[in-house]
């Protein structure tokens, strides 16, 4: 994968103008950019679909550094597309008058309780299909015709995928033939959490001044210090060598 020929979403704006129908929306930031140098299925889970959103203030700065093709103004952080599509939703039912669905696939049953009932506060006007698949590092034929059939029984409006990356983008990618579906459908793990409250996201300062990856590093250094204090080095030397 080459920052440099990426094709980008680069604006929030932008984000308007993504069309109805059946649309696969990935995000990438430095950590994951690392991680499809070495994942080949990750790498072309992620620049075959149809669109790719920065979510990561070094992805936007690098662009711009070695003067990539798509130069994003702007980070877009995962929780932007996610407001942006919910609050889409929300004004088609208000305008017509009925109930639009969003389907939240992926997470624990405890997070998708804590999902339901805040969006039923959020969004009086959605109605809200969640799906916990199996808690293991890789699903089984039986697991994902089971996932599928979900989806596609379910005909959501708008679907969010949630298993943490690289697997999220993967499997999407895997069976997206076989999902029967004409919505936008979003990988967007973290924001799962986030909005369930079972996580919490940085301030809005940190958030503005681009250092949510410093708040969450210092929130929990054992588990992250490796992907953010060597990774960051790490994304420099690939943007350097890769591009």
């Amino acid at each position: 994968m080459r920052l440099k020929t990426l094709r980008l979403t680069e604006s929030r704006k932008a984000l308007d103008d993504i069309p109805e129908g059946k649309v696969l929306i990935n995000t990438i930031n430095a950590h994951s950019y690392n991680v499809a140098q070495k994942d080949q299925a990750f790498a072309e889970a992620l620049t075959c679909g149809d669109y790719l959103i920065p979510d990561g203030a070094s992805i936007v700065i690098a662009c711009r550094w070695i003067n990539a093709t798509s130069k994003p103004q702007e980070r877009i952080a995962g929780w932007d597309l996610f407001e942006h599509e919910m609050q889409r939703q929300a004004r088609e039912a208000q305008q017509t008058a009925t109930k639009r669905k969003v389907m939240f696939m992926g997470s624990s049953e405890r997070v998708l309780s804590l999902i339901r009932e805040r969006a039923g506060k959020d969004y009086p006007g959605l109605d809200i299909v969640t799906y916990s698949p199996p808690y293991k590092p890789q699903f089984d034929d039986e697991d994902n015709a089971a996932i599928i059939h979900a989806i596609n029984n379910a005909r959501p409006d708008l679907l969010w995928i949630g298993m943490t990356a690289p697997k999220q983008e993967k499997w999407t990618y895997e069976h997206w033939k076989e999902l029967h579906i004409g919505c936008h459908v979003g990988t967007i793990g973290a924001v799962f959490d986030f909005y369930a409250g079972t996580v919490k996201r940085a301030p809005l300062w940190w958030q503005e001044h681009s250092m949510e990856w410093l708040y969450r590093l210092i929130k929990e250094p054992r588990r992250l210090w490796r992907r953010y204090i060597i990774g960051n080095l790490l994304f420099v030397y690939n943007v350097l060598t890769i591009r």
